[in-house]
């Protein structure tokens, strides 16, 4: 990759004030060509301030109204992706931008439609805790089995994906557990799935760490759930968000959610001052099947 790779990074975040900052000056200096969206989820530490004040064009900033978890952030960042590629970012520093190379490689070279970036394939990782670690590896080896893959990390927390595939799946879940859901859903469209390793710094509970035993028994059920009751349930027939979205994208959109779960529903204001900037709308009236709620208005 010698010329600079045009991707797109999305990062959810949710009351991370102390690291987000240093994550995006991360993500800016990876040395590619990068856009970032950016969705507070709801922040009550002054997450939501800090983003307000930035002034990067790179930089793209979203905001839920109420708090909807991590996969209801992801769904919102990935429907205004405008990049061939799209790598999700965790805002806990635990994950390293200097990866997305390796990450992004099998994408790049025809290989992979998705790629998992594991902690446990030899990448250097700050050791933590042991049952953190056992769980993860019985979350993977269900999903796995439900799955037919043989993955190392399915919980990992940086993905790649080629985003036209990305734009195909209907996804669903609002927490934790877009992680097995995005599993299933590529497994059954048989995309072609690679795994690369990865570093790795993870953190404590003192020092911000969320994710905990109940999100681990959520993931196990969402694994069942995947598998046994969404078999038949019109996999590509309703699409993420539009597939063209306006090259005037605001800096700053506030997303209200209308529904919990379908992010055709979301109504997005724009709070920026430029007048020239074009806001996504809310379609009225009867809509094709597949066709999204929300459009990206354009004078083009």
């Amino acid at each position: 990759m010698s010329e600079p790779v045009q991707i797109s990074v999305v990062i959810p975040v949710y009351n991370e004030a102390k690291t987000i900052g240093e994550v995006l000056r991360r993500v800016l200096n990876c040395g590619l060509d990068t856009e970032v969206i950016v969705v507070d989820d709801a922040s009550t530490d002054g997450t939501r301030e800090y983003l307000q004040g930035l002034n990067y064009s790179q930089i793209h900033r979203l905001y839920h109204e109420v708090n909807r978890g991590k996969g209801a952030a992801l769904r919102t960042a990935f429907a205004a992706t405008r990049r061939p590629y799209v790598v999700v970012q965790d805002a806990d520093l635990e994950y390293d931008p200097k990866d997305y190379r390796a990450v992004l490689e099998p994408l790049i070279d025809g290989r992979a439609d998705v790629v998992f970036g594991s902690r446990f394939l030899g990448g250097p990782h700050r050791v933590l805790f042991f049952w953190h670690y056992v769980g993860n590896r019985l979350l993977t080896l269900a999903s796995n089995l439900a799955c037919n893959l043989n993955l190392t990390d399915m919980e990992t927390g940086m993905k790649a994906f080629r985003r036209d595939k990305l734009m195909t799946l209907k996804l669903t879940a609002d927490r934790f557990t877009f992680e097995p859901e995005i599993t299933a859903r590529a497994a059954r469209a048989r995309w072609r799935i690679y795994e690369v390793p990865i570093s790795y710094s993870g953190r404590t509970y003192a020092e911000g760490k969320k994710i905990g035993a109940r999100d681990a028994i959520a993931a196990f059920g969402a694994i069942c759930y995947y598998r046994f009751c969404r078999l038949n349930d019109g996999l590509g027939q309703r699409h993420l968000g539009p597939t063209v979205v306006s090259h005037e994208l605001p800096d700053t959109l506030t997303v209200k959610a209308k529904t919990k779960s379908d992010s055709g529903g979301f109504l997005r204001e724009d709070e920026g001052d430029d007048s020239s900037v074009k806001p996504f709308a809310v379609q009225s009236g009867p809509r094709k099947r597949g066709e999204s709620a929300l459009a990206a208005t354009d004078d083009r």
